[in-house]
């Protein structure tokens, strides 16, 4: 049942990830009962996060670490969500048959229910980041979820460099943005570096916020798996774009934010990129490309 909820207090759990599957999602229930502890009342969880970051390289037996969704993961977290009267996002890599996969996230309301699942829409390939190998490009859109606490929205990483699924989302009614993410920076790369990468990714993201009028979290995983050295930097950004918390790069965090929804209103009345938007003149951003 939705609820009006005002103040609403945010569980981000960044954490690093090991080889065993089993050990990794046992440690996310117990960071989710510390976060509940807390208070959090809606807790993200980082992408992928019951593995290791397997899309570093192409290698067909990653395949068995995908599931159903819903499915045993889903369910486990379903009782927790209803034990523990918290919402939770969980990102997932989905199988929905033979050579048919996603990233997924999946939202479950604070009774355990299932309400349903986001599709990454933008799909990488990079180096270290071979995710066009396991995943085809979300299918059902972008999506929000009616909480008990409130109307949210959910991206998944890549997703985050794109303002046109911020925008739409945020249309659609979302009053928070949640972004379940796994990046970091190579070995081989400078500090320097390292930090205008950091800054860029914060930076687009707040811009998000202060466009759309919305808070916007982004959760991410920290340590190093084999050449990549995740950088967590997990925060929440209010609707102008202030960061209200930054977890640290280099160790694990649970962490829970109070943050108060009403002040979309203000920055979308006193700012209203909103009502000045000129969707007449938008139709170009249909094409890949523009000539000159």
């Amino acid at each position: 049942m939705l609820l009006n909820h005002n103040n609403i207090k945010i569980g981000l759990i960044q954490t690093t990830c090991h080889a065993d599957v089993r050990s990794n999602l046992e440690k996310t229930v117990n960071s989710i009962r510390q976060a509940a502890l807390q208070g959090a009342q809606i807790v993200c969880l980082q992408e992928l996060f019951s593995s290791q970051y397997f899309c570093d390289t192409e290698a067909y037996e990653n395949f068995n670490l995908s599931e159903t969704v819903p499915g045993p993961t889903t369910g486990e977290l379903q009782k927790l969500a209803g034990e523990l009267q918290v919402v939770i996002i969980a990102s997932l890599f989905e199988k929905v048959d033979a050579g048919i996969h996603f990233n997924t996230a999946a939202v479950i309301d604070a009774d355990g229910s299932y309400l349903g699942r986001y599709r990454k829409n933008h799909i990488p390939d990079d180096p270290g980041f071979y995710e066009k190998f396991y995943f085809a490009p979300g299918d059902d859109g972008y999506r929000v979820f009616d909480t008990r606490f409130g109307r949210i929205g959910v991206l998944i990483c890549w997703d985050q460099w794109y303002p046109e699924a911020a925008r739409i989302t945020s249309l659609m009614g979302a009053k928070i943005l949640f972004y379940p993410t796994a990046i970091g920076w190579a070995s081989a790369q400078t500090d320097d570096v390292n930090q205008e990468q950091y800054q860029a990714w914060q930076t687009i993201q707040r811009s998000h916020a202060i466009a759309n009028g919305v808070h916007v979290v982004a959760v991410n995983r920290t340590g190093q798996e084999k050449e990549m050295r995740f950088w967590g930097g997990s925060f929440v950004s209010n609707p102008f774009g202030t960061v209200l918390y930054q977890a640290p790069h280099d160790r694990e965090d649970i962490h829970v934010v109070e943050i108060d929804v009403k002040r979309s209103d203000f920055y979308r009345t006193h700012w209203p990129f909103m009502r000045d938007r000129r969707i007449d003149t938008y139709k170009p951003l249909l094409n890949r490309y523009l000539k000159p």
